[in-house]
């Protein structure tokens, strides 16, 4: 047991580089600073519980693979949409995650190989929800960025919207373009 434990200590010196491994689509856009890979999985597994709660599945599952989503970047770093244009076939995450667990406790390495698989398949209602998810969180961390003054990250807001399927997903697209960055403090101040 406690080589398995090493394992898992090992992985989770591994999880924490994610808090330093910069979002790099962000780049393109000429944003100088951008959000971190961990940063992103963060808010993403709470709009994946929002959105789950709302459309009637399971929202502790669905954060689950959310947190999961893309830690297999520890190892393929962030590869953005025009870099997947130059690779040799698709990185499969089933494939890397496999390799992060080997070694673990069977139990928590099969689990965790489960989350990333369904999150994958794209079919449960969970899996759609968290992908709908990231998709909203980039579209939020766009907006954002966009109010700090980024106007070419319009596209990753178009794209994201584009890319929801969910109709709870949808809908806070809309609310979230209808809605300023800063709408939230004014609400709590209780400024119009």
């Amino acid at each position: 047991m406690a080589d398995e434990l090493s394992a898992v200590a090992n992985f989770l010196f591994e999880a924490g580089t994610l808090k330093a491994a910069k979002r790099t689509g962000w780049w393109m856009a000429g944003v100088k600073d951008p959000e971190t890979i961990a940063e992103h999985s963060w808010r993403t597994s709470l709009i994946a519980s929002m959105i789950a709660q709302l459309e009637g599945a399971d929202p502790a599952r669905a954060a689950l693979m959310s947190v999961w989503h893309d830690s297999q970047e520890t190892r393929t770093g962030d590869v953005n949409h025009l870099g997947k244009k130059y690779l040799d076939g698709e990185i499969s995450a089933e494939a890397v995650t496999a390799d992060q667990v080997a070694g673990m406790p069977e139990s928590l390495a099969k689990a965790v190989q489960a989350v990333v698989g369904e999150y994958e398949a794209r079919e449960s209602p969970e899996a759609i929800c968290a992908r709908d998810a990231d998709k909203l969180e980039c579209l939020l961390q766009g907006l954002e960025y966009k109010a700090q003054g980024y106007e070419n990250v319009q596209r990753w807001i178009d794209n994201s919207c584009g890319r929801l399927v969910t109709a709870t997903a949808k809908a806070l697209a809309d609310e979230l373009i209808a809605t300023g960055s800063l709408m939230w403090l004014k609400t709590v101040l209780g400024e119009k």
